[in-house]
């Protein structure tokens, strides 16, 4: 710091000083927005989750409002009922879950998702006894179709409820056991469970029975199986299809 022969700081001087505060001002206040921003920061990460879960509560809560004025509208609309009680047994509402479940059965006795989700909902609400006499309903009642069957089987699965969905699909197979369509369906269940050996038994004789499947041989490459996509159809397979049809033409669909 320079001043002159009277003591008094010189012009130069006092402005290197003005420069040196504001410098120290700029920086204590960068420190403290720094250190603001990081207690804000701190903060709503502490609140994200709850915040998520409030969000998605009323993502449902919306879904029931619209799907309650839906019925309003028209009160025998299965598909309604059937998603209002995917929404309550989200919520562990078994009783609220069962009725709805059974209203939709009420308007489409055949809804195979409704089926499988009301037998579900008895389980995972402890009732036993109730769920196994739902269960034989269903099966019988699909018992004469193996296109229904699979259905049943699908919605089994989506419920993962295993046991059952094996069930149907081999009451599927024994109706129609030349189906491709079926024997890909179990092979891909069982391929979805890890059992290799049974899903390549199952894709294989779905590929020997309808080889213009690429997905599947595709499946079966990875399975480390040998095959060979034909390069065209053979001739006249579409009309003779038409003259024989198969007992099982539906599912092929």
């Amino acid at each position: 710091m320079r001043v002159n022969n009277s003591g008094i700081l010189t012009h130069d001087s006092q402005h290197l000083m003005g420069v040196r505060y504001v410098l120290c001002f700029v920086a204590l206040s960068c420190v403290l927005l720094f250190a603001g921003c990081l207690e804000n920061l701190k903060s709503s990460l502490s609140r994200t989750f709850p915040k998520a879960d409030k969000a998605v509560k009323l993502s449902a809560e919306q879904k029931k409002a619209k799907l309650l004025k839906a019925l309003d509208r028209k009160f025998e609309n299965p598909d309604a009922h059937y998603e209002l009680g995917r929404l309550y047994q989200a919520d562990g509402l078994w009783a609220q879950a069962e009725y709805r479940y059974n209203v939709a059965l009420g308007f489409e006795p055949s809804h195979k998702e409704a089926q499988a989700a009301l037998v579900k909902v008895m389980l995972d609400s402890g009732n036993q006894e109730k769920a196994a006499n739902y269960s034989d309903i269903f099966m019988n009642q699909a018992a004469g179709s193996a296109a229904e069957s699979l259905k049943l089987a699908e919605a089994f699965k989506k419920q993962e409820m295993d046991e059952h969905a094996l069930s149907c699909y081999q009451q599927s197979l024994r109706l129609a056991p030349n189906s491709a369509k079926i024997n890909r369906q179990i092979g891909y269940y069982y391929l979805s469970k890890g059992e290799r050996e049974r899903a390549r038994d199952y894709l294989s004789r779905s590929f020997d029975l309808n080889s213009n499947q690429p997905e599947v041989a595709g499946e079966l490459g990875r399975l480390g199986v040998e095959v060979k996509i034909p390069r065209e159809t053979v001739k006249y397979t579409k009309k003779l299809d038409e003259i024989v049809k198969p007992a099982e033409e539906e599912v092929e669909k």
